[in-house]
């Protein structure tokens, strides 16, 4: 395990002992205070090589149990999480002419979501410190998450969702036997309606932007990307943001491997939002450290967040990696939805190939070069949302009597 030596608020740099009930910093508050969790970088960095993960044991993210804050992953290694393939997309590549693109398809994890890296995370901390149920606030995924990882070690799981969530990720929750409570609101409401449950019942929070764990789970996509590049990070990294904590999960990640010598540089990281939902990059292109609300309009459920839990980090990443923020319209997002599945077979949600919406965007207005190595990360599978899908998919179904006649008259009127 990583020696945890202190927990540091991202905005006032005030420093806390990692103790089991501390979430935000209490000077900063929730949405300014966030903390980040600091390690004995020297003692990892005489300890680690490039052999000791593959060589730990354990499956999946876990291999990286040295980098996170918990001595094993116990019962909640039970389902496979991480170690997701990162494709060459031969077809993709040439299409885009883009020949060191790279896509890693999330959409493969238990709950079928990249969100399992830090529910996995969540629920190891929640059995060492001795916790008897689990919260969260999400629009879909982190909730299905959670709810699939507390169900694998029997833990009670409470779940709020904002009205509308899509219908594939209540279906998950309920069949894993999570209490839900669907909010009538948005999904910010929904999100301070929890903070104040978990206070008042005693539940452990998995809320990503509150609970500075989670993103420790999250950075392990960073450290899955640089060992499968033969341990070099890629030029870019493109990922879909609704809070944000993805985003600077990643950004985490390829720091950490940075200070403990197993990676000489970083890559420059690209956050993509709906542009019904971009607070971010507004905030970015404005040179703000913090957001301004706006309230969410967008297909791309999974991103529909008008006031960004993790913003502050956020930013800070992009910022320091020299990334940036980019907004793409719902068609946008379709239409990339459709190139993946059609140009490499990977069937990604709206929100989960927003990534590659914004690469393709940026690709064609000459801001990322033909020679770069770049990684899209596929954060959720298609048929999280199958309403989606099939507005997206823009097929069409040919009904025909059983009779080789039929289907003739359906060949012919197709060419």
């Amino acid at each position: 395990m990583g020696r945890v030596v202190e927990l540091r608020c991202i905005t006032c740099n005030r420093v806390y002992a990692p103790e089991p009930a501390r979430y935000v910093c209490d000077a900063c508050g929730p949405l300014r205070g966030t903390l980040e969790v600091r390690y004995d970088y020297d003692e990892l960095r005489r300890r680690l090589t490039p052999q000791s993960f593959a060589a730990s044991g354990h499956a999946g993210h876990w291999r990286y149990v040295d980098l996170l804050p918990v001595p094993s992953p116990g019962p909640a290694g039970a389902l496979r999480v991480g170690w997701t393939p990162l494709y060459e997309v031969p077809r993709l590549r040439a299409h885009l002419e883009l020949p060191r693109l790279f896509v890693k398809d999330d959409g493969l994890n238990p709950s079928a979501s990249f969100k399992d890296r830090a529910s996995s995370l969540g629920v190891a901390r929640a059995l060492e410190v001795g916790a008897t149920a689990v919260t969260a606030a999400s629009t879909g995924n982190a909730a299905a998450s959670l709810a699939t990882l507390a169900s694998s070690v029997g833990l009670p799981a409470y779940i709020f969702v904002p009205r509308g969530a899509p219908r594939g990720k209540l279906a998950q929750l309920l069949m894993h036997g999570a209490i839900v409570f669907e909010v009538n609101a948005n999904y910010d409401t929904a999100f301070d309606l929890c903070l104040e449950a978990s206070a008042r019942f005693g539940w452990y929070s998995r809320n990503t932007a509150y609970n500075p764990y989670l993103g420790e789970g999250k950075k392990t996509a960073a450290l899955e990307v640089c060992e499968q590049l033969g341990w070099a990070a890629p030029d870019r990294v493109f990922v879909s943001v609704g809070d944000g904590c993805i985003f600077s999960g990643l950004w985490k990640g390829f720091r950490d491997l940075l200070a403990v010598g197993l990676a000489q540089r970083t890559p420059r990281l690209v956050g993509v939002q709906a542009a019904g939902a971009a607070p971010l990059v507004k905030a970015h292109a404005e040179g703000k450290a913090e957001a301004e609300p706006m309230e969410p309009r967008t297909r791309a459920d999974s991103i529909s967040v008008g006031v960004p839990r993790d913003q502050v980090k956020a930013l800070r990443a992009a910022r320091e990696s020299g990334g940036t923020f980019v907004a793409v319209t719902d068609e946008e997002i379709f239409a990339a939805q459709r190139l993946l599945a059609r140009q490499a077979g990977i069937f990604g949600e709206p929100a989960g190939v927003a990534g590659l919406a914004g690469l393709l965007k940026m690709l064609e207005a000459g801001q990322v070069g033909h020679d770069e190595t770049v990684v899209v990360l596929v954060t959720g599978h298609g048929l999280k949302d199958v309403d989606a899908a099939l507005d997206a998919a823009q097929g069409t179904l040919h009904p025909v009597e059983p009779t080789l006649a039929a289907v003739e008259r359906v060949l012919t009127r197709a060419r």
